[in-house]
């Protein structure tokens, strides 16, 4: 790998292009004779077969003097549940669907080709989103087999375990995954990238498999903050066909400084949350907080979600993944045979061998609900849900601590913050003794990404603890 792409970021690409040192098709190439030799690792399902000629047509508008913005020819790798109307299939990981081609671009996608990127692949992914069944392995699918941790025999991170990989080993730029719970922070944290979870409303989402339409978001992997804040606001923005953006107003982008961190009020929420974080990992997380201080903010050191022992359940989940993955699958072709999360089931039991390696158990049971969202039990887990992790919860502590934002190790605080759409961004804080990364995740209120991204810029600024896998 020429020492120039080595850990490559946005403003130094941008330099190149600039300088005449580099042109968007040179740099697609790279990243296409990285991904050749990288097997291994089985972070991409495909690669864009047009990415080159996209390419191409990037340089020719920028010698003609337009350059689109931030990321005009930088590559970038969706998730293999984003649609793309191009010559790429979108699969979530299934072999039912793996010969299925959208017949127009999500909402991510368009947003993307308009800011000028280059639609690299599609990553390898946690079949269904890890919402096919119990006990499967992060980053497994029955289209791409065994997703591979760059640092060592460690967890990817999952559902967008593919995502998280090939951006920490340097064999793309920038990826989009996606997040239901803790499937954007997860993987950030294991391959020690930076992992955007935004405000359910942020990004539009139309065109995405889903699972859960009152969680489901897309958001930004990349090495570093700055370059996340880049794809974020190049991702934002209303959707036509996702009511949940109508009313939303961005906020301002980021002032990204290395004084960010001064003054600000960080809460740590231990009981229930930790409690569960391996001894190695804790110990990292605790001298991220010695970092947090060093860095001039005041560490709130217990300042625990009052809801945080409540008895959550997923019947949100299990009632809306059969009702909204019901509407996605009406788009497949007819001619694949899986229209409908029954005929899905069908399909994977004609196929046992192939398909069930791990079982359907999450399929099953949410085949066996109505799908009807005006049930009585998933009217109470939904109102459950959002009064016990916004107003009793999240939204509790910190307006009772004066909080500007809570620190959590990894994704240990995920499940609490996906379940109130709010947002959170995880930033690599350090590595185990064996090596295996550990990330520090902020989360705050809806929508305030900016302030969150501007706390993630200024740790990674003190601590500069990444560093890539040994492999790339």
């Amino acid at each position: 790998m020429p020492d120039w792409l080595e850990e490559a970021d946005i403003s130094r690409i941008q330099q190149m292009f600039s300088s005449g040192e580099l042109t968007t098709e040179e740099l697609v190439y790279e990243y296409l004779g990285r991904i050749a030799n990288e097997s291994a690792l089985r972070s991409l399902c495909e690669v864009n077969p047009d990415a080159p000629a996209i390419a191409a047509a990037l340089d020719r508008e920028r010698r003609a003097g337009s350059v689109r913005g931030p990321l005009h020819g930088i590559p970038v790798l969706l998730k293999d549940n984003i649609d793309t109307a191009d010559r790429m299939h979108t699969s979530a990981g299934s072999l039912a669907i793996a010969e299925h081609v959208a017949a127009r671009d999500s909402h991510v996608a368009a947003r993307l080709r308009r800011a000028g990127a280059v639609i690299l692949g599609k990553a390898a992914m946690t079949e269904w989103a890890n919402f096919m069944t119990e006990g499967m392995p992060s980053g497994y699918s029955s289209r791409i087999g065994q997703v591979k941790n760059a640092y060592g025999a460690f967890d990817p991170g999952g559902s967008s375990s593919g995502s998280g990989v090939s951006v920490s080993a340097n064999l793309t730029m920038l990826a989009v995954g996606t997040e239901t719970s803790g499937s954007i922070l997860n993987p950030a944290s294991q391959n020690s990238v930076v992992g955007v979870k935004p405000t359910i409303g942020f990004v539009g989402r139309s065109g995405i498999i889903p699972i859960s339409h009152s969680q489901d978001t897309a958001g930004p992997l990349a090495r570093t903050v700055q370059d996340a804040a880049h794809l974020l606001w190049a991702l934002g923005g209303p959707d036509r066909r996702d009511p949940a953006t109508w009313s939303v107003d961005l906020p301002a982008p980021p002032a990204l400084g290395r004084d960010a961190l001064h003054g600000r009020r960080i809460g740590v929420p231990r009981k229930i949350y930790l409690d569960e974080v391996p001894a190695d990992q804790l110990e990292v997380f605790n001298a991220a907080l010695g970092a947090l201080q060093s860095a001039g903010a005041q560490v709130v050191d217990p300042a625990e979600i009052p809801t945080a022992d409540r008895e959550w359940t997923f019947d949100v989940l299990i009632y809306e993944f059969k009702a909204d993955l019901n509407a996605y699958l009406r788009t497949v072709r007819p001619e694949l045979g899986v229209r409908s999360l029954r005929e899905l089931i069908v399909f994977n039991e004609r196929h046992r061998r192939q398909m069930l390696r791990y079982g359907q158990t999450l399929l099953l049971a949410a085949e066996a609900t109505s799908g009807c969202l005006t049930e009585p039990d998933y009217l109470r887990s939904r109102r459950n849900d959002l009064r016990w992790s916004r107003e009793e919860g999240i939204d509790a502590v910190l307006s009772g601590m004066r909080l500007d934002a809570l620190v959590f190790p990894s994704s240990y605080g995920s499940d609490i913050a996906a379940r109130a759409g709010y947002p959170s961004v995880s930033v690599p804080c350090g590595y185990t003794a064996q090596g295996e990364p550990v990330g520090l995740t902020f989360t705050g209120p809806a929508f305030s990404e900016a302030t969150l991204l501007e706390l993630a810029y200024a740790f990674e600024q003190h601590t500069k603890v990444r560093r890539p896998p040994a492999a790339s």
